[in-house]
């Protein structure tokens, strides 16, 4: 890692008078100092990807693909780099890190694969005999500037997601980077920076929250994607005007599991999915409802699974949760699970704090009402309840505000597709943890949830518009 990296504006490297410094989450020193921008920046931004929109939309579909296929290269290159960067940068284990870079590379090789084979359709209009002889044809054409916001917990996929698709639909780009980690994102940019994008067709703006809202208000700008948390991003939806906006804003993701399940398998895989990346993803399972005929083996096994989760340096091969993303955030957490506790809750395991890092925790007798239940807690903390009937678990998992995905772990057919039927989340994983989600697939919640959806071929739907034509072919 460098100790200084520039921000990016219309695809060249700069340095501006300001900075912003970078920490170690786990040391908690400093690591880098990057350029920061202001208003003046963010107003080139935004005109240069204004004065690029026609060139870059005219980019044929082989050359959208060709720039995204040396964006991997350049990538994979790079790939032992990047994952040191997040390791650094957000604190994740390096096992971890590599696994987000192996699902970048995978995010963008689908982007390219998209950019040839983005649909239209023909359509039949003579319906009736007033159209006779009339038929249409619709084209996607891409939306225009496109603006993308993106979280500390993903920094290098969730950048990608937003883009590699807008490369293939054919739309320049401004990102801004979360604050507490813009180094991996700053990277990526050199590396687009020589894949052979016209001039203006990207920027790369670390920035500061209030100046960022310009990016939801210029008029320019065609579309916002982002990803973050929900006060932030319904507010920024109501400052938004006519762009199209599109929100991914986390939930407290339950998963019911069924009487009829093998233990082992579901406590291997809900152990990973509440405890991945110290609990720090928007997917991370929160609440598990269990059948009370195995309530109190798979709970057993549970606690004993997350107690023997090792704490400590993220660099260390051996470990499975680094830090949270700061120390404030484990206090918060830690300030979340006393309350609970104070209202009756019992702790199963872990429950503790050392600095930034926040021991696996495992809650029962969970009021609802408490923030570890009802509120994205993201942190390593999950909670869990029996059930008897499965109506009632379902109804469980459907008492939130959130929705955007949820798990079911059953043998029964017909309680998957009653799941699938009424739960009310933007998807539903059956047989495996609310946290599993494939690059491809259509990705976003419902409720305070979100709204639209990410996966490389739905996103790229979001920045693109139909056109209709409509032929009369009378007389000919």
């Amino acid at each position: 890692m460098r100790q200084v990296y520039p921000l990016f504006i219309g695809g060249a490297a700069e340095q501006t008078d300001a900075d912003l410094v970078v920490s170690d989450k786990f040391r908690g020193t400093p690591a880098a100092r990057v350029a920061l921008a202001g208003s003046a920046e963010i107003e080139r931004a935004i005109q240069a990807a204004r004065e690029a929109r026609p060139i870059v939309r005219r980019m044929a579909s082989h050359e959208r693909q060709a720039v995204l296929e040396r964006i991997v290269a350049g990538a994979t290159a790079r790939r032992d780099d990047l994952a040191d960067i997040l390791r650094i940068e957000v604190g994740k284990t390096i096992r971890d890190a590599r696994g987000e870079v192996a699902r970048m590379l995978e995010t963008l090789r689908l982007s390219a694969e998209e950019a040839g084979r983005i649909r239209g359709e023909t359509l039949a209009l003579d319906s009736s005999p007033r159209t006779g002889g009339y038929e249409g044809v619709v084209r996607r054409f891409p939306i225009g500037v496109c603006a993308f916001i993106t979280p500390f917990n993903f920094p290098l996929n969730l950048a990608a997601h937003k883009i590699g698709p807008a490369i293939a639909a054919g739309c320049p780009w401004i990102l801004k980077p979360a604050s507490a980690t813009p180094i991996s994102s700053l990277v990526l940019g050199e590396i687009i920076a020589g894949a052979g994008l016209p001039h203006g067709a990207f920027s790369i703006l670390p920035c500061r929250a209030a100046d960022a809202t310009r990016l939801a208000t210029d008029e320019r700008i065609a579309k916002l994607s982002f990803t973050g948390s929900p006060e932030v991003g319904w507010a920024l939806r109501a400052q938004a005007g006519r762009q199209r906006v599109t929100l991914e804003l986390g939930g407290n993701a339950p998963c019911i599991v069924d009487r009829d399940v093998e233990i082992e398998f579901a406590a291997e895989r809900l152990t990973l999915g509440a405890f991945y990346q110290s609990g720090q993803s928007c997917i991370s399972v929160q609440r598990i409802i269990i059948h009370t005929s195995i309530y109190p083996a798979l709970t057993a096994a549970l606690a004993q699974r997350a107690t023997a989760l090792r704490l400590g340096d993220p660099a260390d091969e051996n470990v499975d949760l680094g830090p949270l993303i700061s120390e404030g955030e484990a206090r918060r957490v830690e300030t979340w699970v006393a309350e609970a506790v104070a209202a009756g809750a019992r702790v199963l395991c872990g429950g503790r704090r050392h600095g930034a890092l926040f021991e696996p925790t495992l809650l029962e007798n969970v009021d609802r009402r408490q923030r570890v239940s009802c509120q994205e807690v993201f942190g390593p903390v999950a909670c869990v309840e029996p059930f008897d009937d499965f109506r009632t678990a379902l109804a469980a998992a459907n008492d939130s505000e959130f929705g955007l995905q949820a798990g079911v772990f059953t043998r029964d057919l017909d309680h998957a597709f009653l799941a699938f039927n009424e739960l009310e989340f933007g998807g539903v994983v059956i047989n495996d943890i609310p946290s599993m989600r494939a690059d491809c697939m259509p990705y976003g919640g419902v409720k305070k949830s979100g709204l639209g959806r990410e996966g490389v071929r739905y996103a790229i739907e979001e920045m693109t518009e139909p056109r209709l034509m409509v032929l009369n072919n009378v007389g000919r």
